[in-house]
């Protein structure tokens, strides 16, 4: 044997026998770690391309303890790349007791797959879990009956929902218990209390506001002619940034819209609120404008944004309003369509 092939042999020793680091870390530790990557990655290729990487991190990364602590960006499947691995990778997650996934995979379920029990039933998993958003959206369902008929509504269901989402924080939950209260919808009447919860949540919406990344330098600044902000607190002279969309409200506008051509039912429309996406499950489940009949929405939280977002500069009082489109039968709205109506100039809600 020459010299050149013993070198080459000592050499090949010397590099099978050099220590693989990755490979001596125990897989508890390596669990821990890819956990706090899926609750912090910034999209679900973040965390899709770790798992990628090689075979014990694929292996590792669909653990449960894993699986279950994946926040919502990772979560947030677009519309446009929807397959059923996406579906089977929401699946798993719920499966792990993620309740952001529960919720997600369960509004998906409910308004696009049209699989109204599974989403449900997805949801409700998460509200045990007192995930807010989960709470608020069930309440959405109780108070317009979705999936079913307008005898399938039950209004004292829908409030405790709100109260509870309320409760844990969520802000357009706390702005419908206070329309309900305002109202006497599903509750007993009581306008001052309800009124005081509408300034709570604008409240709370300016202390989101506040604490968002997107906030400017300054914490109070008046708003210009065009400017951006929310649509609430402008009559406060602030300029809050829109809270960013949930990826299922996302998800479902992009569902409904361009990114995979999907088309609702005959008469059926989607609720007037950018930020919702929500579609009518039945003709006329949603309320409309009492004004001008243009606008549908799917819950007293989402007209009230819309109006000072959008529809207070559109809304008019049409000619023949919208008696012809439902037959000129203006007594009849149809299965749930209960009319909106108008507020004065200084109120930030008009449903009546």
């Amino acid at each position: 044997m020459t010299n050149i092939q013993r070198k080459k042999i000592r050499f090949h020793r010397r590099t099978v026998e050099k220590p693989d680091f990755f490979d001596g870390l125990p897989d508890d530790l390596v669990v821990f770690i890819l956990a706090k990557l899926s609750a912090s990655a910034s999209s679900p290729s973040d965390f899709v391309t770790i798992l990628l990487t090689c075979k014990r991190l694929n292996r590792l990364g669909v653990h449960p303890l894993v699986l279950s602590k994946a926040g919502p960006k990772t979560l947030a499947v677009r519309a446009e790349k929807w397959t059923e691995s996406a579906h089977r990778f929401l699946k798993q997650c719920a499966n792990s007791g993620n309740p952001e996934a529960c919720y997600t995979l369960g509004m998906i379920r409910f308004y696009c797959l049209q699989s109204r029990g599974s989403g449900a039933s997805l949801m409700a998993k998460a509200a045990i879990r007192s995930h807010a958003p989960a709470l608020y959206s069930l309440a959405v369902i109780q108070f317009n009956g979705s999936g079913g008929s307008k005898g399938d509504k039950d209004l004292r269901a829908g409030v405790a929902l709100c109260a509870r989402a309320a409760y844990l924080g969520h802000t357009n939950a706390l702005r419908e218990l206070g329309h309900c209260l305002q109202d006497g919808y599903g509750v007993r009447q009581n306008v001052a209390e309800g009124r005081r919860l509408l300034v709570q949540a604008n409240a709370r919406e300016l202390a989101d506001g506040l604490r968002s990344p997107a906030w400017r330098s300054h914490f109070y600044q008046l708003l210009a002619p065009g400017s951006l902000g929310c649509p609430l607190l402008s009559d406060f002279g602030c300029s809050v940034p829109e809270p960013e969309l949930h990826p299922a409200n996302r998800f479902m506008k992009e569902w409904f819209g361009s990114a995979r051509g999907a088309v609702l039912g005959e008469k059926l429309r989607l609720c007037a609120h950018g930020g919702c996406g929500r579609p009518e499950t039945r003709p006329h489940e949603f309320r409309r404008c009492s004004v001008c009949g243009k606008v549908n929405y799917c819950s007293r939280g989402c007209q009230a944004l819309d109006w000072k977002l959008r529809h207070k500069a559109d809304c008019s009082l049409g000619g023949e309003r919208w008696l012809e489109e439902d037959g000129g039968d203006g007594g009849d709205l149809g299965d749930g369509g209960e009319e909106m109506e108008e507020v004065e100039e200084d109120e930030n809600v008009f449903i009546g």
